[in-house]
């Protein structure tokens, strides 16, 4: 019999509760590739925390934090890498934590990253409960958790603050909440490029509710006032963020809306349609060792066009289906350094949701094992990149 005189459960402790398995194999799978990567960095020699916090992108983050945008790198072939490229909420996150705290701007990334990417697996594991249920949210979190690039959600890193802003701006999308889902969608937009997929997602969401609403407001529906306008409003804010730091990148450029554009191409980054990297594909076929890697891409590119496609069969909301087609497309279609592809693809967590229900499918047992055994392979591979070529 429960005791009449505990407190009852609040809503955000049985969503917890609910959630609780998922966050709880989530934390044991970064667990094991940050032992995995500190055993393999001594026996290299290397540091695995300075692989984490103060290489690659994580040391222009740390710079921004520390010194403010302004920072500059010209290279000799001319190109000007500059840190306008990098958007500013983890930053300043950066600054806040080092201010109120004695860590480092390093360690204050590691110690946002961490609780951001626990975020983002309770708001994987809430979008894919609320869409196929809760074994299958489960499951999608560790799949997740168990990319092989998931040690860049250990990283000082943006991919875990933004993955988390995205998850519960969905969240939010998917049950109503549109205040709620247009404000983080508009933090997801100060955090990442890729945050106009959120806002796409939001809009999409909205209008077609307002339209379903209009198709039925003459029948036995009217549509709410205050819910009309909520969603209205969400729809404005959402843009902000990402339209903001553009547009005050182009007045600081003195560009305009270019300035953010010019600033890219000097880091070489630019959408053109997939072209750069169609002919990066195709020149891994001019030798047989490099011809492997050719095929290798083919066959990943080939997965991720493949989960899509059974997204939209399987019926997801089409607010993940935009989500994560926009993602995509960022991703595979942009001149960007190639290896950094799969990284920036992190964020397409709905495109997991099939496996995860094939997963919740298999008796527990079993889909244990087999998650047990990809999260051991991909530790071995996140230790063994970045201690290699790493996640530029």
């Amino acid at each position: 019999m429960t005791d009449p005189e505990s407190p009852a459960e609040t809503p955000a402790e049985g969503a917890l509760r609910r959630a609780a398995p998922a966050l709880l194999g989530y934390a044991a799978v970064r667990v094991l590739g940050l032992v995995t990567l500190a055993v393999w960095s001594a026996a290299r020699g290397t540091s695995p925390h300075r692989l984490l916090s103060e290489r690659w992108d994580s040391l222009w983050y740390t710079r921004v934090a520390e010194l403010g945008y302004g920072y500059e790198v010209r290279l000799p072939d001319g190109d000007v890498h500059s840190n306008l490229a990098f958007f500013p909420l983890l930053p300043w996150l950066e600054r806040l934590v080092h201010a109120v705290t004695p860590l480092s701007y390093a360690d204050a990334g590691l110690l946002i990253t961490s609780a951001a990417s626990l975020a983002a697996a309770w708001g994987i594991f809430a979008v894919a409960d609320h869409v196929h249920g809760r074994r299958a949210g489960v499951c999608a979190v560790l799949v997740w958790a168990v990319l092989p690039v998931g040690v860049v959600q250990s990283m000082a890193y943006s991919e875990s603050l933004f993955t988390a802003l995205a998850a519960w701006s969905l969240y939010a999308v998917l049950t109503g909440r549109w205040l709620t889902a247009g404000l983080l969608a508009a933090f997801a937009g100060l955090t990442r490029p890729v945050g106009v997929a959120v806002v796409a997602a939001l809009w999409v969401a909205a209008i077609t509710s307002f339209v379903g609403e209009r198709r039925h407001s003459g029948s036995t529906l009217r549509t709410d006032g205050a819910r009309a306008w909520r969603r209205a409003l969400a729809m404005i804010i959402a843009p902000l963020g990402a339209a903001g730091y553009v547009l005050w990148v182009g007045h600081r450029t003195g560009r305009g809306p270019l300035g953010y554009l010019d600033v890219q191409a000097g880091w070489r980054n630019g959408f053109d349609g997939g072209y750069a990297f169609g002919r990066f594909v195709a020149d891994k076929f001019t030798s047989f060792p490099s011809a492997l890697a050719g095929v290798a891409l083919i066959a990943g590119v080939a997965l991720v066009l493949s989960l899509y496609v059974t997204c939209v069969r399987q019926g997801q909301p089409p607010a993940l289906l935009v989500y994560s087609g926009i993602v995509v497309a960022l991703a595979l279609c942009a001149s960007s350094y190639f290896g950094s592809k799969p990284r920036l693809l992190l964020p397409a967590f709905p495109l997991l949701f099939p496996l995860a229900r094939a997963l919740a499918r298999l008796r527990p047992r079993r889909s244990a094992l087999v998650l047990g055994c990809v999260a051991v392979a991909s530790a071995a591979y996140g230790a063994f990149w970045l201690n290699g070529s790493g996640p530029p």
